[in-house]
């Protein structure tokens, strides 16, 4: 059998439901003990970030329950709207943006912030996975029109966002784009080529910028900067040594006292480190393991291409993130300002990520039952 022939898997869709719910309500949890703190000293109540990422979530879950009912032929003809108003939005953060730490990434809507590139990521892999489905369905395009519109969709937000700059979120896309080209059948020429190609272009786009070289000597030696560049890294370094194998406690944290910056954000990982030390990191590990697993098995259990395609491209663009947020705060990685998904303090993030795993569910169900054989009629007589 194939790898890429359809396969029952009734299981799959309860152990991506289950490693989400595991992740967003363990989080929420964490947001709590990491933010309380700081939330105590800024605002008089240690609920502030807690309260509103319930609020978030709770909007997060009708997202999802949403996105499990959208069939996959409506979510084909999202693709490109959704695509062009990212780059619109990707647009306005250069005029109405705000930023922090040196990065203009987000609109104010005033009860939250959004982030246009996280849209911009959805807008790829739909486009591309309709571009991709096309082929098969009319296989006598010219293949130089598809390349062209392909490149146009990923490269005019791939450079926005690095301009922003987000090169975490920038790289995010590639990596979801290309699992998107892998599972519509991409030939190992092609693969071998765009390795190459990343392989000469990541140390160019690190080096060409002041503060990404920086980022990188500080990766390779953060205690060369201990109290600028490399500060983050080290923090979260005694966080995790503080933390052992079983954790200081729940709440217990010493680093969310302001001594680790975006303790509730970027860095919450190393918080989850310090309270449930060794185990509670491998359990976040773990989760979002199984949830690969999961979307991956969802997304190869359907012959219809187009849903395939979909399934695959969301759950590597939010377990992409998740890789580049823990390989950064453990110190494997470059720091690159993405957070861990469902996990980290961000209500727009929150919703945007349950709704698409959502559509993961979506697709893959109305792509099997359009792919499974009608009953023939009985016959008469």
């Amino acid at each position: 059998m194939s790898m890429l022939e359809a396969r029952p898997a009734p299981a799959a869709k309860y152990l991506l439901l289950g490693s989400t719910l595991f992740l967003a309500v363990g989080g929420l949890l964490m947001i709590f003990s990491a933010s309380s703190a700081k939330d105590f000293i800024d605002v008089g109540s240690i609920y502030y970030h807690v309260g509103r990422q319930a609020i978030f979530l709770a909007l997060g879950l009708v997202a999802l329950m949403i996105g499990m009912r959208v069939p996959a032929a409506f979510v084909r003809k999202m693709g490109w709207p959704v695509l062009i108003l990212s780059d619109l939005g990707l647009l306005a953060v250069f005029v109405l943006g705000v930023g922090k730490y040196g990065a203009v990434r987000w609109i104010d809507l005033g009860f939250t912030t959004l982030q246009p590139s996280e849209f911009a990521k959805l807008g790829c892999v739909l486009v591309v996975a309709g571009i991709v489905a096309d082929r098969e369905r009319h296989p006598g395009t010219p293949l130089r029109d598809d390349i062209i519109k392909g490149a146009l969709a990923v490269l005019i937000p791939f450079g926005f966002v690095m301009i922003q700059p987000d090169m975490g979120t920038a790289m995010s896309i590639l990596i979801a784009v290309f699992m998107v080209l892998l599972l519509g059948g991409l030939s190992m020429g092609y693969v071998l080529g765009a390795l190459g190609v990343a392989a000469v272009a990541v140390p160019v786009l690190i080096m060409v910028k002041p503060y990404r070289a920086q980022r990188f000597l500080s990766f390779l030696n953060p205690s060369a900067d201990p109290l600028d560049a490399g500060y983050q890294v080290l923090q979260a370094r005694l966080a995790f040594g503080s933390g052992g194998v079983f954790g200081l406690g729940l709440g217990m944290s010493r680093q969310k006292y302001l001594y680790l910056p975006a303790a509730h954000t970027d860095f919450i990982f190393a918080i989850i480190g310090e309270e449930l030390g060794l185990l509670g990191s491998a359990a976040v590990v773990a989760a979002f393991g199984v949830m690969c697993y999961a979307g991956i098995k969802l997304a190869l259990s359907t012959s219809d291409l187009y849903s395939r395609l979909v399934a695959g491209g969301l759950t590597t663009m939010i377990v992409t993130a998740a890789l580049i947020n823990m390989g950064s705060v453990t110190g494997l990685m470059p720091v690159t300002g993405v957070p861990l998904p469902l996990v980290s303090y961000g209500g727009s993030s929150l919703v945007f990520t349950l709704g698409c795993i959502g559509l993961i569910l979506g697709v893959t169900r109305s792509g099997q039952r359009s792919s499974s054989p009608r009953p023939s009629a009985p016959r008469r007589g």
